[in-house]
């Protein structure tokens, strides 16, 4: 009852500050700070615990890292190895030493400063995304920049929490056996998990997908989730790195779209709660006790932090409005400064006194960065940015084309889209289907097309074209309706397997359809004629007069479709304007060997 009362804090809370920040254009990142500091220990005590729903809100996080895993396939992350390895080690290096000299000069001892410089050098990877994906900035220049630093942060992030216990004085905590067998087990675990990744995670979900339960997959995507997070953390490795090794491993393979479609929503309530957990630990006495140096401390972060970001923009060829926006982006302190906080306090670097002003000072850098961002966007209001060179880091993966149905039909579109290299995205249902056509090399997806969820991830907002040749007539209904319901630039080229299948399309809107054995029984009823003795021309002639008749009678018919002894009605006299039209053509001598005449000439003589 407890943990219920206390749920329903939470959501009250979220719905109603969030939409307040959000309406006021300082975006939901800020309004889940807002709550949590509303309802937390310094503010209406609603709820004390900060600690234990901070440790649980932090898996949030750990599945914002497994979706950007998905997204980001090995080939990929080698592309822009530069910009993560070489910017992102740039920015660790300067920032960390420059903000531990400071904290040196500040009469803090070496080791502690080393700890508190290359802490706060690493900033929030949850904060940051969230709020470039909310102004629509991940896919610009510095957004993509912005992620190839946060993602080598989050790497960095291992080396400094095995570092820490080296720079305690207590000889229990470095002893050198301990520390090479720790580093043995990090080893070992990594391996094992790369191993068993490639080798075990792609059966278990087909033998999974198999089940055809959809609450089962999702239940398998949590499990891959925790279970490779649990493994990681037992060794001492960020489990949010953790589950972005898993993503990884995953990212090339047939159930990615899936996997991401079923994780988003428990990622993105998550999230939230993370974002209220800080909120909520935000000491507000302290703060109020300690305002003026709070701030200075929290002024100094960022603007070395921004400064650095800056330069180091600016030096990678960024332009000055995105090399600003990049620094604006990062300038905070992160959630890894929390962990590694608390691991120098266990190993006696750091007194406990320290930690709570840090923690306090990381935690209103990342409440004053939406506010840092949106005070810009008010003083350049008006502004053009000069247009930025085409992003040669990490070219984009959206495929114009989304095929859904990777069938007999979908599989000859598919096929043929791949020999002019036209790129699309392939779904089916079908995980028999799936491993099937992986085995001739095909590229394609496990996943319901009718599912919104899925559909954004296969990036159906980007794409031009959907190509509908799903076979089951309920569900080509169902994804039609979905499609044209929520991504209504998408031009639809829809497979109907009869009239009555191509009538309930045309009711959602969708024109461009093709019956899926009227063209191949065409071209056997041109056979069929030639092999009574007909000539060629003359049994192309009729066939394709047969066609051009079908096909206009379809759409003049839409409307009586419904009405059963009507369409009767209009077969027969459909078929009787076909013998009379024939049976003008012969009287008149038509050969064989004439010019084709068009259907809708013939019409007219029928007429």
């Amino acid at each position: 009852m407890e943990m219920l009362t206390q749920a329903a804090v939470f959501f009250t809370a979220a719905v109603i500050v969030v939409p307040i920040f959000r309406k006021l254009g300082l975006g939901a990142v800020l309004g889940y700070l807002a709550a949590g500091a509303l309802i937390g220990p310094f503010g209406l005590k609603l709820v004390k615990d900060v600690g234990l729903i901070m440790h649980f809100a932090e898996f949030g996080v750990v599945l914002l890292l497994f979706i950007i895993g998905l997204e980001l396939q090995p080939a990929r992350l080698w592309t822009f190895r530069s910009t993560v390895f070489g910017l992102g080690g740039a920015q660790v290096l300067i920032t960390g030493a420059i903000l531990g000299l400071i904290a040196f000069t500040l009469g803090i001892d070496t080791a502690p400063a080393v700890v508190i410089g290359f802490a706060l050098a690493l900033s929030s990877t949850a904060f940051v995304l969230q709020t470039l994906a909310e102004r629509g900035e991940l896919k610009d220049r510095h957004g993509r920049v912005a992620f190839a630093i946060l993602l080598f942060q989050d790497m960095a992030a291992i080396p400094l929490l095995a570092v820490v216990p080296l720079l305690s004085t207590d000889r229990a905590v470095t002893d050198e056996t301990s520390m090479l067998l720790s580093l043995a087990k990090v080893v070992g675990v990594v391996a094992a998990v790369i191993v068993g990744g490639n080798f075990l995670l792609r059966p278990v979900l087909r033998a999974v997908a198999a089940a055809r339960t959809p609450e089962l997959f999702t239940a398998s995507a949590l499990l891959i989730v925790s279970v490779t997070s649990l493994l990681m953390d037992s060794v001492g490795i960020s489990m949010a790195l953790g589950a972005f090794l898993a993503g990884m491993l995953l990212a090339n393979s047939e159930y990615r779209h899936q996997l991401e479609a079923d994780i988003e929503p428990f990622k993105g309530l998550l999230l939230g709660l993370f974002f209220i957990s800080v909120g909520m630990g935000l000491n507000l006495g302290l703060l109020r006790e300690s305002a003026g140096t709070i701030a200075l401390l929290v002024g100094v972060l960022m603007l070395v932090k921004g400064i650095v970001v800056y330069a180091l923009g600016r030096f990678y060829g960024l332009h000055g409005h995105s090399a600003k926006s990049l620094g604006l982006a990062l300038p905070q302190g992160g959630e890894f400064a929390f962990v590694i906080f608390a691991a120098a306090v266990t190993a006696g670097i750091m007194s406990k006194n320290l930690e709570d002003l840090l923690v306090l000072v990381v935690s209103v850098s990342m409440a004053a960065t939406p506010a840092l961002s949106l005070a810009n966007d008010w003083l350049t209001r008006g502004f053009v940015p000069p247009q930025e060179a085409p992003y040669h880091v990490a070219p984009a993966d959206d495929a114009p084309v989304i095929i859904a149905g990777f069938g007999r039909v979908g599989q000859i579109v598919g096929r043929i889209l791949a020999a002019r290299r036209i790129p699309f995205t392939a779904l089916d249902a079908s995980a028999a289907q799936v491993d099937f056509v992986k085995k001739f090399g095909n590229t394609i997806y496990y996943g319901d097309a009718s599912r919104l969820d899925l559909l954004r991830a296969a990036k159906a907002d980007k794409a031009k074209i959907f190509v509908l040749a799903i076979d089951d007539m309920e569900a080509s209904i169902h994804t039609a309706e979905t499609v044209t319901k929520n991504f209504p630039h998408l031009r639809i080229y829809a497979r109907a397997r009869n009239r009555q299948h191509a009538y309930r399309l045309m009711d959602l809107g969708v024109t461009l359809l093709q019956r899926e054995t009227f063209l191949s029984s065409l071209n056997m009823a041109r056979d069929v004629l030639m092999g009574m003795g007909m000539k060629a021309a003359e049994a192309t002639r009729t066939v394709e007069a047969f066609r051009e008749h079908d096909e206009r009678r379809l759409f003049e018919h839409y409307t009586h479709h419904d009405d059963q002894e009507k369409m009767q009605a209009l077969a027969k006299e459909g078929f009787k304007e076909l013998e009379e039209m024939f049976a003008r053509d012969a009287a008149e001598g038509a050969a064989a060997d004439g010019p084709v005449i068009g259907a809708a000439e013939r019409g007219q003589r029928a007429a």
